[in-house]
């Protein structure tokens, strides 16, 4: 099996401008994945786990597993669009984003996770905390953090 990139964005622009610094130091990736999670408002009110995207079926047309929340898509497809992204899978989950980048770096198994940091500091980061610091911490890989600034 080859080496398998882990893309995380939140579809901000920090976030593709992060995903698009880091990419040339990488060796060239024979899987790549692009994750969005979605937070859970209300569990009552979920419908679903997310969606998966998956290229290249035998009829040609994408295969959509979805909960029904298409903001997930189109962030993944404008990250796509942003960085020349064209045959990368497009994963979209549900749940806390730290713990979930985490999990789908475990499933698949990552060789890496990719992603930026909103550049939080001081007691904003001690109240709320921060993903990619979660993601540091508990990833069972290495993590490519790239700052805001």
């Amino acid at each position: 099996m080859g080496i398998i990139v882990l893309l995380c964005t939140d579809g901000s622009e920090i976030a593709t401008v992060a995903l698009r610094s880091a990419l040339p130091v990488l060796a060239p990736a024979d899987r790549v994945v692009l994750l969005t999670v979605e937070s859970l408002v209300d569990p009552d009110h979920q419908t679903g786990t997310g969606f998966t995207i998956t290229q290249g079926s035998s009829d040609g047309e994408e295969q959509i597993e979805t909960s029904g929340d298409w903001a997930a898509k189109t962030i993944l497809d404008r990250t796509v669009a942003a960085l020349g992204l064209e045959g990368a899978e497009l994963f979209a989950r549900s749940g806390e984003a730290g713990q979930t980048i985490c999990d789908v770096a475990a499933e698949l198994p990552a060789d890496v996770v990719v992603m930026g940091t909103g550049g939080r500091s001081g007691f904003r980061r001690a109240m709320v905390g921060s993903t990619s610091d979660h993601v540091v911490r508990h990833a069972v890989c290495p993590v490519l953090v790239q700052g805001a600034g």
